[in-house]
């Protein structure tokens, strides 16, 4: 069992940096990096953009369920 939950986390993990990547990847080196160049302008996400937010938000929350998880089983 603990094997498996190390597995899916290792998995987890990449897949949530792939996407974070993917995020970053239309906005710049400097968005990468927490820059912007929007000066405060907000927008609002539509398209691949708003998938891959949801994905990654579903990646860090089954991220941080499993590491709770395994902090209970050991």
């Amino acid at each position: 069992m603990r094997d498996a939950l190390q597995f899916v986390q290792v998995l987890t993990s990449i897949s949530l940096i792939i996407v974070i990547i993917l995020q970053a990847q239309g906005q710049g080196l400097g968005g990468l990096f927490g820059g912007s160049d929007s000066m405060g302008i907000t927008k609002t996400r539509r398209g691949l953009e708003k998938t891959l937010f949801q994905i990654t938000v579903g990646l860090s929350i089954a991220f941080m369920l499993n590491a709770i998880l395994q902090l209970l089983i050991q």
